[in-house]
């Protein structure tokens, strides 16, 4: 049930309020800008009701709200004077969290320079609205030092982008433009769809859009010109940034730390409709930073998103590797645990990934051990609903378990194939599935690393089954990097060469009965050559490490592994040569 009631407002200003969820629970104020209407954040609403006490409203010039004629009406100090009287009306002498977009963000940062703000305003969540006073100073500050070229081209570039207000200023023909559609066709080129069905536009559209343009008009050139050198915030703030925003770019809040006393910062893959395109990610950012200031632990990515704050490369995030009883997985898990990351580790074998659960306990860290066989799809993503629910999404998905094989196609029992195919691709396809899924629908981000080798690129006839297994994961891997890209997911696919672990002496040879006392002899000649290679799983971990921090695609490790790769791509006539040699 929505309540609508109309506010009193400076000018004579009648501003239309939409009141709904639950009545005794924190009052959350839903700020909108051009050229929308309170509809903006009906995809965002549903998420928050069960929670909040949510107030939104039409800004003046836009849907129920009163339409003022002069230009002067649009200044910010009006829409802060609406807010103002929207807050005092619905919730008096009860201080509001805010959630803001776009002019309706600096509209509430205008508000917070009046010194009345603390007491009236709990929290601010800024989106794509930034002060024009803190945006203003960083590009004046910047374009004041040409002898700093990469700071003053970014100046520039910032003040190149916001010319479009120039046009959009134009009278006659830009309103009559917005009549005729062109405001959501701009949308629509930003932000096609919302995750929840929009985008959300009220009935009158065009209209409002037309209608509220006066706000290019009333603040172009005095967001520019002038520019107040005081305007410090005590009030929490909680900025997010969507990094594909075409005009308020995440560097340009690169000082904020210097106007606002207890900060937090979120950039996130998306562009300047955010409350369209990611609506669940700003409900859980504002529910995260209320339950917070109201007492409650600071949930992992809002400590993340604290400014100033030290921590490691990896603190507070949470990353889940396979295979971890033993080997890489093992070294993965502790390398990670070293740059500060809460760790989920699972392996088939229940003592190994205790063990390395306890190393990572004893050395100061924290681990969870779990016994998961990746080859039963239906238990990974058991695992993946307790995972979730018990300790969030993994931030970081690393997909390395896996077997050895060795012996010819034709000398590799049926039931032996599937099974390395089952374990090696099955269970790096199953991990994908039970969390890609999940880090898209969260809409933060995140990272998947799948462990493949060098035998993908590296065909031998003797490891017919092993290297189709690995072949098939860095293609995979390839095809779901490019999906997940556009959720801000990345994809690392790793190629291991030569590696001392215990794997060879887990490896099943299959080879013809006249070849079977050799077996032994071959094994050991194997193991033997690992050990004198000296190139140890902690290698490869720390190449895991490091691609996830770079956002790496394809990382080869160790120097056979470089030059397997290099020969593939420029003459893979030869590996294919060489895999006719040798063998059992």
């Amino acid at each position: 049930m929505v309540a609508v009631r109309y506010v009193d407002s400076s000018e004579g200003v009648r501003i239309a309020t939409y009141e709904e969820g639950v009545p005794d629970g924190p009052t959350l104020v839903l700020t909108h800008g051009w050229p929308d209407s309170h509809a903006l954040w009906d995809g965002v609403v549903p998420l928050l009701a069960d929670r909040f006490r949510i107030i939104r409203y039409d800004n003046r010039g836009v849907g129920a709200s009163t339409v003022p004629k002069p230009v002067r009406s649009y200044t910010m100090e009006r829409f802060a004077d609406d807010f103002a009287a929207v807050i005092t009306e619905l919730s008096p002498g009860v201080p509001v969290h805010v959630l803001g977009h776009d002019w309706g963000s600096v509209a509430v940062w205008e508000y917070l320079s009046r010194p009345e703000a603390s007491d009236h305003v709990a929290s601010f969540t800024a989106v794509s609205g930034p002060s024009t006073d803190h945006y203003a100073a960083f590009i004046r500050t910047r374009l004041a030092q040409p002898y700093r070229p990469i700071r003053f081209a970014r100046a520039l570039a910032l003040a190149a982008r916001m010319s479009y207000w120039i046009p959009f200023s134009v009278p006659v023909l830009m309103p009559a433009a917005m009549r005729a559609g062109f405001a959501r066709r701009i949308q629509a080129i930003d932000t096609p769809h919302s995750a929840n069905g929009g985008p959300y536009r009220g009935e009158n559209f065009d209209a409002d859009a037309a209608n509220s343009l006066k706000i290019y008009r009333a603040n172009a050139i005095g967001s520019i010109t002038r520019v107040r050198r005081d305007h410090y915030v005590s009030v929490p703030v909680q900025v997010i940034c969507a990094d594909r925003d075409p005009v308020v770019r995440g560097y340009a809040f690169g000082d904020e730390s210097r106007w606002v006393s207890r900060l937090w910062r979120r950039d996130i893959n998306s562009g300047h409709w955010m409350p369209m395109s990611h609506p669940q990610v700003l409900a859980q950012s504002v529910t995260e930073l209320v339950e917070h200031l109201e007492g409650a632990p600071a949930a992992r990515a809002l400590l993340r998103a604290q400014v100033g704050r030290p921590r490691e490369s990896f603190g507070d995030t949470l990353v889940s590797v396979t295979g971890a009883g033993s080997g890489i997985g093992r070294e993965t898990a502790l390398a990670f645990a070293r740059e500060g990351a809460e760790l989920i580790v699972s392996d088939i074998d229940e003592a190994g990934v205790k063990e390395t659960a306890a190393q990572i306990a004893a050395r100061g860290g924290i681990a969870h051990a779990y016994t998961l066989d990746v080859a039963d799809a239906e238990a990974v993503e058991r695992f993946a609903d307790e995972i979730c629910a018990e300790h969030g999404v993994p931030d970081v998905v690393v997909n390395n378990a896996g077997v050895g094989q060795a012996g010819r196609f034709l000398d590799t029992p049926p039931e032996q194939w599937d099974r390395v195919l089952d374990i090696n691709l099955g269970g790096v396809v199953n991990g994908c599935r039970a969390f890609a899924r999940r880090l898209v629908e969260r809409g933060t981000g995140g990272h998947i690393v799948n462990v493949s080798s060098m035998a993908a690129y590296a065909p031998l006839h003797s490891m017919n089954a092993y290297c189709t297994s690995k072949a098939a994961v860095y293609m995979f891997s390839d095809c779901l990097r490019a999906e997940l890209d556009a959720a801000g997911v990345g994809l690392t696919t790793i190629c291991p060469g030569v590696i001392d672990t215990n794997i060879v002496h887990t490896t099943r040879f299959d080879a013809p009965p006249e070849k079977a006392k050799k077996l032994a002899t071959r094994r050991a000649q194997a193991e033997k050559l690992f050990a004198l290679r000296r190139y140890g799983p902690d290698k490869v971990a720390e190449a895991i490490v490091s691609s996830v921090k770079r956002n790496t695609a394809i990382r080869p490790v160790a120097p056979e592994a470089h030059v397997l790769y290099g020969v593939s791509r420029v003459l893979p006539q030869v590996l294919r040569s060489t895999a006719r040699g040798g063998g059992l």
